[in-house]
Formats: C-alpha cells, structure tokens, sequence
C-alpha cells in the first residue's frame, strides 16, 4: 500500500483523469484537457480504460461549449465496495459505500476494551457485516490519532496508544487492503471529495463535539501533519473570562465549546447533572443559564472560525459534528463576533453545515479507502 491518500497520483493521466471526475465531475474531456493539461487525444485515451471498466460513465445530458455539444464524464457508482470506520472512544461506526463514498448500510458496535486486538477484532466484526471479502476492495478506518503513514496510529490519546500497527492486525481478519487516517483528516477528504465542500480547492473544516477538531484543504490537497491527533485545535485561547479545561487553560476552544465542558458548566449552574441534549431543550425554552452558556459557546465559535478563516486564508468553512446545537442556538451571537473579527472588506465567508454526524465521518473514512484504491482499481482487467 505506497498510494497516497490526498488523492495526488502523480503523472499517470488516467489516474489523474480519474480523480479530477471523482471530484469535480460532470466534467467534458474538453475541461478535463485544460485542468490536467496534454492534448484532446491524449485524454481520450486515458479516459478509455476509465470507460472500459465502469469507473466513470458519459451522461446523457450535455454540455454546450466551443465545437461541438459534448457529454460530459461522472464517477459511476460501480460494483465496488468500500467499508469506512469511524471509532471512538466507545464504540466503532461503520458504513459501507460504493465509488461514490454513497451508504449502502451502516452499523455500530460497542468496544469491548481499549485493547488494539479487541479494537481490531471489533472493527473486523463489524466490517463482515457489512460486506463480504468477495465483494470489498479496502476498508477505511478513521480515529482521533496520528496516522500519517496510512498503517500504523503513532499516537491516540484516548485510546491510549502508541505506535500500533492497526492496518497489519486488521488486513488478516478481513481479507483486504486497511488504511488507517486522522478521523479530521478522513472527514475533509470526504467533504472534499463528496461531501458539502465538493469542488472547492481551498477549504477549512472546524468540528465541535467531544473535542475541536480542524481540517484543512490547500490547491486540492487535504493537509496532513504528524501533530494530526494531538487536538492542536483544542486549546485556542477564545475567551479571557471564560471557565477553565482540563488542564487548565482559561476560556479556549475546549473549555467553550465541547460537550463534556458545556455540560459540566451546565450541571455545576444548575446544580443537576444534564446532558448537552437537555442543555439545549432548557436553552430553546428560554433557561436563562442554559442559554448564556450556549450564547458564550456561539459567540466563541464565532472568534474561531474567523481566526481559521484569517490564518489560512480560505473563504469556505464547513461546520460539523455533535455540538452543532450550538450554531442553531446560538447564530447571531456567532455571526456578530464573525463580523467582529474580520476586516469589514475581506471576502465574505461561505459557512457550510454538515449535519450527518457519525454518518459522515464514517463515509470519510471511507473516501479515504476509496482514494487508495483507484490504482489498483485502474490495474484490474477491464469490464467485459
């Protein structure tokens, strides 16, 4: 498994031909020839074998342009299986998905322990009921650690491990290629690819749930580091008056906008223990407490997304993950400190929601599966 995982293939144009359909189709050859470069022959024949194997398949409908009509090319959906896994600290979420990251069926399993082979032998259970070795060309699995190599997590804090070999311990059990990914990293993939933030080439991810998560996308390249994992994004200073996290840090991102913080600010106020669920029902109904906490949290993701969006220099941001309750409830608070920290003549900002939740990250991990596996798909005989 040498293939990268940010979808850049190097100089083969049928590979490169292929990845630009899957992210930016429907696409003539006619565009494809001035994305990719070469001349109109060259890309009729790389995208030949494309054709001949069901990977891409030419519309009905067409598009008009200099010359003559032409029909444009779309990723096919295909008799490809991927299985993407997103885990957690409790359980692992799995989905299964054709070429088009699209769910076929999906389930969850309960993590009998941290230990990597009952994590393994887990996400191998839950893979088998998914999809048989016959039919499935990789699985794709996503967790909060460092995985840079695609085989082994160097580091996962919350599953306390280090330096585990989880695509060699998983490959036997379901009988085929496993790459492993930051889950941050594996969901921008996904929206990258397939997801709210389809066709744009520079892009940010924030995430609010358990923990902060950012992703970003460069020139059509998902960024990747050797910090991925290490919630980089978790201790942003956002407010100097704000409580304290776990390791003691005054008002940033985890202390304002995780969900195990909100909810112990919420208990300690109002002397109960409360879900984030319940903290937001009380906030909707008007709960002074709850909503101050929340209004708080709003105008706090305000202040991190315009820092993301003024460092990275990206216009886009895709919002995500199981505090998004916060955005609903809190909107105005987090637009008015938006506009409050971006320069009144920078480009607007395009904010993108994805609500899929676990759906989502799982169907990353997947794309990811997906991404590895377009050279050996184009290496397979063709379609008879």
């Amino acid at each position: 498994m040498t293939a990268p995982v940010d979808g850049s293939y190097g100089s083969d144009m049928s590979l490169a031909a292929l990845t630009s359909i899957l992210m930016h189709g429907p696409v003539s050859r006619t565009e494809l020839t001035a994305r990719l470069g070469g001349s109109q022959p060259t890309m009729t024949r790389a995208v030949k074998p494309l054709l001949d194997r069901g990977l891409v398949l030419e519309t009905e409908d067409q598009l008009e342009g200099p010359g003559r009509p032409s029909r444009p090319l779309v990723g096919s959906p295909g008799a490809q299986r991927f299985v993407g896994v997103k885990v957690t600290g409790d359980e692992v979420f799995a989905v299964s998905t054709d070429l088009l990251a699209q769910e076929i069926a999906h389930t969850t399993m309960a993590l009998r322990s941290h230990d990597p082979v009952d994590v393994a032998a887990t996400i191998a259970e839950a893979v088998h009921a998914l999809a048989s070795a016959e039919e499935l060309e990789c699985v794709g699995v996503a967790l909060g650690g460092s995985a840079v190599d695609g085989r082994t997590v160097t580091r996962a804090p919350f599953l306390d491990w280090r330096d585990v070999p989880l695509a060699d311990m998983l490959e036997p059990l379901v009988a085929v290629p496993v790459v492993v990914d930051n889950d941050i990293t594996a969901l921008t993939a996904g929206e990258h690819w397939f997801g709210v933030a389809r066709g744009e080439r520079d892009f940010a991810v924030v995430t609010i749930g358990a923990g902060v998560g950012l992703g970003l996308v460069r020139d059509d390249r998902v960024v990747r580091t050797h910090d991925m994992g290490l919630g980089t994004a978790g201790h942003v200073p956002l407010d100097p008056t704000g409580p304290r996290c776990f390791l003691g840090h005054r008002g940033c991102s985890t202390a304002m906008l995780t969900i195990p913080s909100i909810e112990a600010q919420a208990s300690v106020a109002l002397h109960r223990d409360l879900t984030f669920d319940e903290i937001v029902a009380l906030a909707r109904e008007g709960e002074p407490v709850a909503l101050d906490i929340l209004t708080a949290a709003g105008t706090s993701l305000g202040r991190l997304i315009a820092m993301v969006a003024n460092i990275a220099m990206v216009d886009v941001i895709v919002i995500s993950g199981d505090g998004l309750a916060v955005r609903d409830i809190a909107e105005e608070a987090l637009l008015t400190q938006l506009a409050a920290e971006r320069d009144p003549e920078a480009t607007p900002l395009d904010l993108r929601i994805d609500p899929e939740g676990f759906t989502r990250w799982a169907r990353g991990a997947a794309t990811v599966a997906i991404q590895w596996s377009l050279p050996r798909l184009l290496a397979a005989p063709a379609a008879r």
